[in-house]
Formats: structure tokens, sequence, C-alpha cells
């Protein structure tokens, strides 16, 4: 019997999408799926749900729920993390509002920027924590590594946890790939792509239409001309912008990738807020709404007699198909880089094409991107490498220097205001942070 243990599984949303992918394969009707989370009431929420899609399906997989990650972990072939260290409070809220003190303005701040860097530090400690506990309970299974700060995240695994088999995954590859054959009025199951690069800033360095002759057609001309023409949707002027001035579109958001880079928002021009429809603060609106509408959304899963689910599109239960049955997949995962980029650094967290098979998750050489495009990459990547390098040494030092490359901080605050905005979001994180000297 296979065993998957989801931690954060309180999560209840993207949980049932997984356990939705998974159970909708008949080879996994029979499996373990082990629940944990640390929120009691938001776990016996998700266990209802899981047993009620069960239901609805037909099958009788051992569906257990437990606070004890120990015991979630015991035996497990398949490890799915999804966890937010400190959640929206106060975690995010500190990490917006604090920054937003010294006039730092960001949009997501999960992945990159000073938010991404607190959202690391306060993540790594409780996913080596987790590796630990794998070492101890289930030494070959493979964690399927669902959190942001992806790459800071995944870098440290890899470097302080190399034993334990490990991907990140992300939907941002796919899921740009289905907007775009929107936009070009494509059928998404005609597109293909090549696609490498960094968590949240891979680019389609191939993109094509496989006709139904066998021809394929580059899809790159008439993505141009939606970019000459101006007719951009207004979600996504940011990532058209990047497309006209470096020949490729980038896999992440528009509104995710505004913080990533110095040219979308600056405090002394609002005219580019405006152009380039960057929303500014808009994310912990949405958290509050979403938090807001649970209580209804809890009472509606729960109380639901049947629920219905389709495959999500999340890479999880195709990974888990994959290795188990033997037959192959392809998904865009992110690993240690081993001469998979050769103009990214050697050990950095890279994003490229990996085969998933029985022989687990094997990633396929990428060679080198576009120069100008490793070089955007180099940028955040130094962001990452200093926030590993912080938690590795346990130097506070390292913090400031993180903070002092962003790119966004860099190009919206002075080294002095950089300082005291890192002291302060360091004394009001507290216990949720590691010691730093």
């Amino acid at each position: 019997m296979t065993k998957i243990c989801l931690i954060g599984a309180g999560s209840t949303v993207f949980m049932k999408n997984l356990v939705g992918d998974i159970l909708l394969n008949d080879i996994f009707a029979d499996c373990h799926i082990a629940l944990h989370d640390i929120d009691e009431a938001r776990l016996k929420t998700s266990r209802i749900v899981a047993d009620k899609i069960a239901s609805s399906l037909g099958i009788s997989p051992t569906i257990t729920a437990t606070t004890n990650r120990r015991e979630a972990l015991q035996s497990a072939d398949f490890v799915i993390i999804m966890i937010q260290v400190a959640g929206f409070k106060p975690g995010t809220i500190i990490d917006f509002e604090i920054p937003k003190k010294f006039g730092l303005r960001q949009t997501i701040a999960d992945t990159l920027g000073i938010g991404g860097i607190m959202r690391g530090l306060r993540t790594v400690p409780v996913l080596l924590d987790i590796a630990n506990d794998m070492r101890d309970l289930c030494p070959k299974a493979l964690m399927l590594q669902y959190v942001n700060p992806m790459a800071i995240n995944c870098w440290a695994l890899g470097k302080l946890a190399p034993d334990i088999a490990h991907v990140g995954l992300c939907h941002s590859v796919q899921g740009t790939a289905y907007e775009l054959a929107q936009d070009l009025g494509e059928n998404y199951k005609d597109i293909r792509y090549q696609c490498a690069g960094i968590n949240h800033m891979s680019f389609y360095t191939r993109l094509e239409k496989l006709h139904a002759d066998g021809t394929r057609e580059d899809l790159y001309p008439r993505l141009k001309a939606i970019a000459a023409e101006g007719r951009a949707p207004a979600a996504n002027k940011v990532r058209y912008e990047v497309l006209k001035r470096t020949g490729y579109f980038v896999t992440e958001s528009s509104e995710h990738f505004a913080e990533y880079v110095p040219w979308f928002i600056k405090r002394d021009r609002p005219d580019l807020i405006e152009e380039f429809n960057v929303p500014l603060d808009e994310y912990i609106k949405r958290c509050e709404d979403q938090i807001a509408a649970w209580d209804q959304q809890e009472r509606d899963l729960t109380n639901a007699n049947r629920i219905d689910v389709g495959f999500s599109g999340e890479y999880g239960a195709r990974i888990l198909r994959a290795i188990v049955t033997g037959r192959p997949t392809t998904v865009n995962g992110n690993v240690t880089n081993r001469g998979l980029i050769d103009n990214l650094p050697d050990g950095a967290c890279v994003e490229v094409p990996c085969l998933i098979d029985s022989n687990g998750v094997t990633p396929t050489r990428a060679g080198s991107l576009p120069p100008h495009l490793a070089a955007m990459m180099q940028t955040n990547i130094n962001v990452q490498a200093l926030t590993v390098e912080a938690l590795t040494t346990g130097k506070r030092e390292h913090i400031y220097h993180a903070a002092m490359l962003d790119p966004h901080a860099a190009a919206e605050l002075s080294l002095d205001q950089i300082w005291h905005m890192v002291d302060e979001l360091i004394e009001a994180h507290g216990d949720w942070l590691p010691r730093f000297t």
C-alpha cells in the first residue's frame, strides 16, 4: 500500500485538489493518505473533505488525520509539504506592514524581496526539521515541496539535507502556457514548449504549436505581435513588456514579477504603477477576503453530500503515478543545479524539465540560457544565496546583505533604511526566526 503524507493539510482547498488528483488514479484507490496539520480544527475539516472525495469516487483508501507529525510520516513513500510558517497573521502581515513604513511597497512578498527573505528565514528551519524526521521514519520517501520561497527552500534543502530526495513544485510553467494558449486563441493541448531558469523566473526558450500533420509552428512571432500592438491583457502588461525588451516570455505572473526587478515599482513614478497595472498591497486584501469567506466555504464543504473533483493541473499526482507505475512523465521541477544550466551557479536551485519514472526524479540538462536572461536571474540568485548563507552560518549580517542586493529594495531604499528595516523585521518576527549572531 502506497502511503502519502500531506504536511500542512489544513490548507483545505489545496489539499482537496491534491487528494482529488491522487484518488482519480485507480492505482491509488487503496492507498493510505495521512493528513497532518498543527491546526486541529482545520485538520478535522480536511479529513471530512478527503473522506467525502473518496466516497464520491466510490473507493475506500485509508485516510488518517493527526497533529503528530512523526506519526503521519511513519513509513511514508511520499511526503507533500504545503505549510505556511507563521501564517497570514502574523507572518504575512509583518512582511508587508514594516517595509511599507519605510516606503517599500510589495505585491505578493513570498518569493523574493524582503518578504521572500523573511519567509525563507522562518520556513527553512521547519523544512529541515521535517527532513530530520524523514531521515528517521521514511528515509527513502520523496519530498514534494510546494512551499514558497521555492528557490530559497529547495537550495537550503539541497545544501543542508542532501540525503533527502526532494523536488520543488510550482504551477507557473504549465499555468502560464495555458494562459498563452488563450491569448493566442489556441488549444492548450496543441502547445509544446521548452522552459528553464529559476522558480518564478523561468523563460520559454521554445514555444510552438503542434499541427495535425506533425509540423511545428513557432508561436513567438504571434506573441510578440500582441505585445507590439498593445493587445496585452491588463493583468499581464508587465510580462508582455518584458517580452518586448528581452524577446522571451517569463513564467510567473505580472503581479509577482513586478517585485523581482527594479523597473516597475518606483514611488516617484506612480505613472508606471498605473501603466503596467501593478496591484500593490492587494494581496493583503485578497487574503483577508479569503479568510472572511472561509466559514461559509467550510460549511459548504462539510455539508455537501458529495464532492466532485477533476484533475487540477498540479504536478503532484502525476509524479506519484509515474514513480509507482514506471510510466514516465515530464514536469518542470525545482532541483539543485549540478551541470543543468551552465551559466547559473552550481548548487543554486534551478527550474528545469525533469523526467519522472520508477527511478524517481531525473533532471534534464538545459545547457546555457540566453545571456541576458541568465544575468536577470542572477540578480535574484544573489538574494537567494545570501539568505541561504544566513541560514547556514547563523550570521545576521547576511540578512542585511540579501536585502541590500534585492533589486526592488535597492531601487527604493537607501542602505541605512534597509538596515533599519531588517532590524525591525527580525525583532517583530521574534521566535518565528532562528537565532542569528
